[in-house]
């Protein structure tokens, strides 16, 4: 029996949870394929999942390992699967985890060919980010050529994502982030940064926003601060704190939860090989490192997307 190491939690709790345990390697059932894994990413929800804040809704067996974001090269393949071969190199986002290891099985409709202009590693960041930016932007958000929006939060995984597609369709895009972020924000496309740490947002704002897309928890006075700034007839959407204009502004709002979707994932991998969308990794950190990764997103330490690395 071949044995392979994986990072588990067996219980909820803070990131001293995560334990690293050696178990058989599995075989792909029907339907899927085995990946042997490059990288996983860091989504700071599977800190919550840990945490057990997200048991309500999102319960998992334990023990569970973790990781829904993949990234690497096909290793075996499952009765009933075509359109894969041993060695393509793969992407896409496991809804039931389990990217934290060395190997995964994987089912092949979740898995889309890798971007060919980037290390393979680096692949694993665009799922749970990309997914949820591509649909903010795009399917909740409507963002369309000569608009203006808010981006709240571009300087973490999703906002970097946020952030170029809205410049890619054409948008002004006007993002809050920490000074630490500005200078990455700006690469991404944004035309205006507002440091969030100098003060009221809407006092750094030139006029009214179409859009808001905000991608970060907010308390009841600061999400009530943000709704204002959207004009009549304008959009909200949230990745986070839902935020609720006042019901006579004539502004729209929703609170979404990205899924999984192959073809907004191919999407994605096709404006990356072309230039249009870059991929930001702020830093890589063996599995070994994992409950640390966990700890610093925890204290507000974390920028742009972490790859784990087995």
């Amino acid at each position: 029996m071949t044995m392979m190491k994986t990072a588990r939690i067996h219980e909820y709790g803070d990131a001293s949870a995560i334990r690293h345990d050696s178990v058989p390697r599995p075989r792909p059932a029907f339907g899927d394929v085995l990946v042997r894994v490059a990288a996983t990413s860091f989504n700071p929800t599977e800190a919550a999942l840990r945490a057990g804040l997200l048991h309500a809704f999102l319960p998992v067996d334990l023990p569970h390992a973790l990781g829904w974001d993949v990234a690497g090269t096909v290793a075996e393949i499952g009765a009933g699967v075509e359109g894969f071969a041993v060695g393509d190199r793969v992407v896409g986002r496991l809804d039931d985890g389990g990217a934290a290891a060395e190997y995964v099985r994987a089912p092949a409709a979740v898995l889309v060919a890798a971007p060919a202009s980037v290390p393979l590693a680096h692949a694993a960041a665009l799922p749970v980010a990309g997914l949820t930016a591509w649909q903010a932007v795009f399917e909740h958000g409507k963002v369309a050529a000569g608009q203006r929006v808010l981006v709240n939060g571009a300087g973490g995984g999703v906002g970097g994502f946020v952030t170029q597609l809205a410049a890619y369709a054409g948008a002004e895009v006007i993002a809050t982030a920490g000074p630490r972020s500005t200078e990455a924000v700006l690469r991404q496309g944004a035309d205006q940064v507002i440091d969030y740490t100098a003060g009221p947002v809407g006092a750094a704002l030139d006029g009214p926003v179409d859009i808001l897309l905000n991608l970060v928890p907010l308390g009841p006075p600061d999400a009530a601060a943000l709704a204002p700034l959207v004009r009549p007839g304008g959009r909200i959407v949230s990745i986070a704190t839902p935020i609720e204009p006042a019901a006579d502004s004539g502004v729209s709002a929703m609170h979404m939860v990205a899924r999984n979707d192959v073809a907004h994932l191919a999407a994605l991998v096709e404006l990356v090989d072309a230039g249009a969308v870059g991929i930001d990794i702020s830093e890589s950190r063996p599995l070994a490192d994992l409950a640390e990764v966990h700890r610093l997103s925890e204290a507000g330490r974390i920028r742009g997307k972490v790859l784990i690395v087995p």
